[in-house]
């Protein structure tokens, strides 16, 4: 077997220098979006040395949106969608026809003919999935209703895209391009066309909602009862990539809403949290390879040839179909941190204007220079993404609340008057446990929760919340460690509790820090950044099979003394 492939050289390759560059971004206090960019550039065709095979790059960027979109389904239910849809409708339809007529007359400033100013505009009034959900996760958005907000006009923007490249081939002729179908199609065969494929989307969705939302769970299930994990994750995976192809293949519908309805479908299970944690690292890796794939395709010559033009085709991608987003949101009467977040949020494109514009080439329907500019278009708001942002958190009010959790904007999270108290990070199974026996004792205690059915269940136990992830340095200082006396940090994720421990003990030196692990590894991780005494799961259950058995055995604490904590 050869040693060398363009399977394994695309993704080797595209992984290492996105890891260098997205480490070197991260030092320079920018995002890692913009190192995984910058690495596609660099083993793109339009700079000298290596180049990646695109096609296949592009292929496995599939495989990131379709990961990150049923990652997002599992914590977005099908009420959270009805939720929205008074909004996201009517505000996704709006905001594509004004960022499409934007394009259509900057094309026809540059003499080009409607149809191709036309193909133009769309191709800049969609956004991009994996940009505008990874925003929404590192802000912890998805479960605010900005999130779902934000997620159900994404949906919307998918569904009219769907729709636009079933019916484009056939308007081909008729717009002066290059039909694909054989002729001009007749006004009755065009309104053929798209009842088909509105009744495709239907017949998708009803199979989902009627049949998916039984077989899915049942199955899911059924694989989590042979006690296989190995067999589990490969469960979650063929579900999600499965169900987002045969959507593709027999439906029509794209690979990113055919994952997001497998993932909302599952999130009613009780698995959807193992689920999500399964799938979280491959999700991750390929949602990098997405960013190098994209940035493969830019050619950094269109900067030099035609700057006026792009910095008008970025006006409008950034400015143009944003301050549209935020005044149809204004209108709906939300409250200003909403439009803040929903038109920073749309403010870039991605995959589908890469679909749209390259079968506009296709077709006769877009020219070349109308590609490089939508390709470049994206690489610089995808770039500036994070800018918006930062223009966001400085604009917002300081005090404005969250339509549905009445919380403070993160910047403005009043701390705690607790005192003396004990500080909750995570209410899951483990801490749940943990803060009933802390109610028992009638001990005050503060849960830090990021997801809100858990926060909910932890203040019906008695606990004061805050809603938000714990690494954050403004909702630990809220929860006023300075001032505790014991901190449990009871999520399995040891790489975020390390960030946490380290927090915790600056702001307070004398504090007693208490912390999960599952590893050696992630023990000595924990003990470096200080905290105060470990539990490892594995390592106290063995210890209790054994006692029980052998109640005259010398307990294995005597080298490693037994950890108890007393409430």
């Amino acid at each position: 077997m050869p040693h060398h492939t363009p399977l394994i050289a695309t993704i080797v390759v595209g992984l290492v220098l996105a890891l260098i560059f997205g480490t070197l971004a991260h030092r320079l206090r920018i995002s890692p979006l913009v190192g995984y960019l910058l690495a596609g550039v660099v083993v793109g065709p339009f700079t000298p040395g290596y180049v990646a095979d695109q096609g296949l790059a592009n292929e496995l960027a599939e495989i990131g949106v379709i990961l990150l979109m049923f990652g997002v389904g599992l914590h977005f239910s099908l009420k959270d969608l009805l939720s929205v849809k008074g909004i996201a409708i009517p505000g996704a339809i709006v905001q594509i026809a004004v960022a499409t007529l934007m394009g259509v007359a900057l094309a026809y400033a540059l003499g080009w003919p409607w149809a191709e100013g036309f193909v133009f505009g769309l191709a800049l009034s969609v956004a991009s999935t994996v940009v505008l959900l990874r925003a929404m996760q590192e802000r912890r958005l998805l479960e605010t209703e900005r999130g779902k907000i934000a997620v159900g006009w994404l949906i919307v923007e998918d569904l009219a895209m769907v729709v636009t490249l079933v019916l484009l081939p056939a308007l081909a002729e008729a717009m002066g391009g290059n039909s694909t179908e054989g002729g001009a199609a007749s006004g009755l065969e065009l309104l053929k066309i798209l009842g088909i494929t509105i009744g495709k989307v239907a017949a998708f969705i009803a199979i989902m909602l009627i049949v998916g939302r039984r077989v899915i769970p049942w199955l899911l299930h059924y694989i989590a009862h042979t006690g296989s994990r190995e067999l589990f994750r490969l469960a979650v995976l063929a579900l999600a990539l499965g169900v987002a192809y045969g959507a593709a293949i027999l439906f029509g519908v794209s690979f990113a809403l055919g994952a997001f309805f497998a993932g909302m479908i599952l999130s009613e299970s009780e698995l959807s949290k193992q689920a999500t944690q399964e799938t979280l690292p491959l999700r991750d890796a390929f949602a990098v390879l997405f960013f190098v794939s994209v940035g493969m395709l830019f050619n950094p010559s269109i900067v030099l040839d035609a700057p006026l033009t792009l910095a008008a085709v970025v006006a409008i991608i950034m400015f143009g179909k944003s301050t549209a987003a935020f005044l149809i949101v204004k209108l709906f009467r939300h409250p200003t941190s909403t439009a803040l977040t929903i038109s920073a949020s749309l403010a870039q494109i991605g995959e589908f204007s890469f679909i749209l514009a390259g079968l506009g080439v296709s077709l006769g329907l877009l020219p070349e220079e109308g590609r490089d500019l939508i390709l470049a278009g994206a690489i610089i708001s995808i770039l500036l993404n994070p800018l918006a942002f930062a223009v966001l958190d400085r604009l917002a009010p300081h005090r404005e609340k969250d339509a549905e959790t009445g919380s403070a904007m993160r910047e403005s999270i009043p701390m705690t008057a607790l005192t003396d108290h004990a500080i909750l990070i995570g209410y899951g199974r483990v801490g749940s446990l943990v803060g009933a026996g802390l109610g028992a004792a009638h001990w005050p205690f503060l849960v830090i929760e990021e997801i809100p059915q858990l926060a909910e269940a932890a203040r019906r136990d008695g606990g004061e919340t805050i809603m938000g992830n714990a690494s954050n340095p403004e909702v630990l200082k809220a929860a006023n460690p300075g001032q505790a006396r014991v901190l449990f940090v009871a999520i399995p994720q040891a790489f975020e509790a390390g960030q946490i421990v380290a927090q915790a003990r600056a702001a307070n030196p004398a504090l007693k820090i208490i912390a999960r692990a599952h590893s050696d590894a992630e023990v000595e991780h924990l003990t470096k950044h200080g905290a105060s005494l470990i539990i490892m799961g594995e390592r106290e259950i063995a210890e209790g099979m054994l006692e029980e058995a052998l109640p005259s055995r010398t307990s294995a604490a005597a080298a490693e003394p037994a950890i108890t904590v007393v409430m």
